[in-house]
């Protein structure tokens, strides 16, 4: 997938990951870019964490992003926080940019000391080009795919995205990154404005086990080299990259078989919707019977009652691949029929509940012997 105008990405092996894939990814503007920033709430945050934070406080603007992939560089102390500098400046020698225009991101394993002497070796051998797709790839971990998306706005102004993340998936945020480049003209002022409420409505409305990451992370950058566009169409394409990329997510949660979609509607508030439709696509009950093609409405209705959203049981109605199965009361349905309407790659569920005008959609993945298997071996 090609970038929009105005940069360039590439990818190398670093001996980062033990798998010998590729491990650290560069993005480099040929301008300063406009971007704005959100990461996780964890406040065992690693130091590509606390130094993004410091680099959005600073208000500069940004010309590189660089990626390892394999080492989180979290719960590592002082050492850490000087590999994550040294990261940063051998990007920015690299590239001919000063280190506080380059952004870090690190995910893989938390706790163990990121080799910055391989990142250096490798550095001069990565090659920058107009594809996202070598990026992409060396942003995985336990990812089993790529996740790349992209929108054209009229005019022909770009947004490209690019993702990864697989297990340890749970709102604010996950083991996740979301990148998001275009080079429509706009303002960091209003990037920084929009952007954490298009990351609250997407990747924060992904779970796959009700962990929150140290190291997650989703940005977004424009070059402006495409000239102006329309706000509302533009927020638009960045809301569904957006919400592209984390449907990819959670469909490749680990060890999953199928994606778990929940639309909430009738809820009284936005808030309300969200936090009802994210305890339906966490709860593992749920996502057990999902992988089990058990279309037990009782998990969801619970799931929605615990979420702390409005709600009066004798009210709500739930679907499930469009069968009714509970409207204030159970409804005679075909067990046969939808037990073979969970034998899908994905798993709707829409919940009424009839208490106001407001919906919202949640995304996880079923759970599978894989996901336990993936998460019992992971440093072994």
């Amino acid at each position: 997938m090609k970038l929009p105008l105005g940069f360039q990405a590439g990818a190398v092996r670093a001996g980062i990951k033990p798998s010998g894939n590729p491990d650290l990814a560069l993005l480099h503007a040929e301008a300063p870019l406009a971007w704005a920033y959100v990461a996780t709430t964890n406040r065992a945050a690693a130091p590509c964490v606390l130094r993004g934070r410091a680099l959005l406080a600073s208000e500069a603007p940004l010309r590189a992003l660089v990626v390892n992939a394999g080492n989180a560089n979290a719960a590592t102390g002082e050492a850490g926080v000087a590999a994550d500098l040294r990261m940063a400046e051998l990007a920015a020698e690299r590239l001919g940019v000063r280190p506080d225009e380059v952004l870090t991101a690190s995910t893989g394993v938390i706790g163990v000391p990121l080799p910055v002497d391989r990142i250096a070796t490798a550095l001069p051998a990565l090659v920058l080009g107009p594809d996202a797709d070598s990026f992409a790839e060396a942003i995985l971990t336990t990812d089993t795919r790529t996740k790349l998306a992209e929108a054209t706005l009229p005019g022909g102004a770009r947004v490209v995205g690019v993702a990864k993340g697989s297990g340890m998936i749970h709102p604010n945020m996950a083991t996740m990154f979301g990148f998001l480049f275009t080079d429509a003209r706009v303002d960091q002022t209003e990037l920084r404005a929009r952007w954490p409420e298009v990351v609250r409505g997407t990747f924060n409305q992904v779970t796959v086990d009700g962990d929150t990451s140290t190291n997650d992370m989703a940005a977004i950058f424009a070059s402006g080299l495409a000239g102006q566009v329309s706000p509302g169409l533009f927020w638009d394409a960045v809301a569904a990259v957006a919400r592209d990329l984390a449907r990819q997510i959670a469909a490749d949660g680990e060890g999953a078989t199928k994606l778990i979609s929940v639309r909430v509607v009738g809820a009284a508030s936005l808030a309300d919707a969200r936090r009802a439709a994210r305890a339906v696509a966490g709860s593992l009950l749920w996502k057990a019977a999902v992988y089990g093609n058990d279309p037990n409405w009782g998990r969801i209705l619970a799931a929605l009652g615990y979420s702390g959203a409005l709600l009066d049981a004798g009210r709500v109605r739930i679907e499930l691949e469009g069968i009714p199965l509970y409207d204030g009361a159970p409804l005679p349905f075909d067990h046969e029929v939808a037990v073979r309407a969970m034998q899908k790659a994905e798993v709707r569920v829409l919940a009424d509940l009839r208490q106001g005008d407001y919906e919202a959609e949640a995304w996880g993945s079923d759970l599978t012997e894989g996901y336990v298997r993936i998460n019992a071996e992971y440093t072994t």
